[in-house]
This record gives structure tokens, sequence and C-alpha cells, in this order.
């Protein structure tokens, strides 16, 4: 197997700017996977819909598995002012890179929006 480079988009979390959403909008969020590894993918603070195309009845998910040589959907209510962790759940590919921190901007209390859920370095809070 080649060697990696864990990032999303072709940024590690180290260059990368946060991810900025607007609170009550709906987000879809696309993974391609061209490794030879599975890549469980994980928002925090938020339940995603994985799109498998059964309408109503596609899974909630809080963990999304993107599996070696896959596209994957996934559709996110943003329902959580703050900041949000959003990596992979693989320790070592999240600590060399593939990590965002999501901003979530707006909300019923915009004032008062959580923002410790993510430290600057990228660990949870």
């Amino acid at each position: 197997m080649e060697r990696c480079i864990w990032s999303i988009n072709g940024v590690k979390y180290e260059g990368a700017d946060p991810i900025r959403l607007q609170y009550g909008e709906r987000v879809r969020f696309k993974f391609v996977n061209t490794t030879m590894m599975t890549h469980p993918m994980h928002l925090h603070g938020m339940w995603s819909i994985l799109d498998v195309g059964a309408g109503e009845w596609n899974p909630i998910k809080h963990t999304v598995s993107v599996q070696p040589g896959t596209t994957v959907y996934m559709e996110t209510e943003v329902d959580a002012p703050g900041q949000w962790a959003f990596h992979c759940h693989l320790s070592y590919h999240a600590e060399s890179g593939m990590f965002r921190k999501v901003v979530v901007e707006g909300g019923p209390d915009s004032t008062q929006a959580k923002t410790d859920s993510v430290t600057e370095e990228g660990g949870e809070a």
C-alpha cells in the first residue's frame, strides 16, 4: 500500500480554515475515499442522515463509515450552535491531519453560543 497523508480535501488540520455553517441550514457532505482503508467519519454535536437511496428510511448516524474506493453522501441538519470536531474516528488519522473544526454560527441565542466544544489544538474539550 502506498504511503498516505491523512487530510480532508488535501489539507491537513494545521493548514485548514474552519468549516463555517449557519444554524438551521441543511448541509450535504460528500466523502470520496481513494485510499485502501475505511474512514469512519464523525461530526460531533449533530446527527447526520446517511444517503443510501432509501428516502425517509435512510439511517441516522453519528459516525459514517466510508469504505475504500467509495463515495458516500450524508446530510446534516445544523441544529447545534458553537464549535464542533469533525474527524476520522481512527485516532492516528485524526492526529495526523484528518480533522476539521466546524463552527456553527447563529442560533436561538447566538450571543451565548457554545464555544468550548473544541480546543484550538483540535482535541475535544
